[in-house]
């Protein structure tokens, strides 16, 4: 198990470029996993990596790119099965 943050955003965050900013907070944290679209109209993410720099991108969330409005954010830690390499932007 590999301790993960999984994460939940809601607001306008599709369309965006929400997850090419998920993306590329990630990756300046040293973080892997993944970010995707839901069909709700949400954001998910799973971000694997040091618990300081899993903070760090729970605080940035919130703010969300540039022309996001992010209404809020569902983040918990958890113990997820499976490890990643890199982290990537999924459908």
């Amino acid at each position: 198990m590999t301790p993960s943050l999984h994460a939940t955003v809601s607001g306008k965050v599709q369309g965006v470029y929400f997850r090419a900013w998920v993306f590329d907070q990630a990756k300046s944290l040293g973080l892997t996993g993944w970010v995707r679209n839901l069909r709700d109209g949400q954001v998910e993410i799973l971000a694997q990596g040091e618990a300081a720099a899993l903070d760090a991108l729970r605080q940035r969330l919130p703010g969300g790119s540039p022309l996001s409005l992010v209404e809020s954010v569902e983040a918990d830690m958890i113990d997820y099965d499976k490890a990643y390499n890199a982290f990537e932007i999924r459908g």
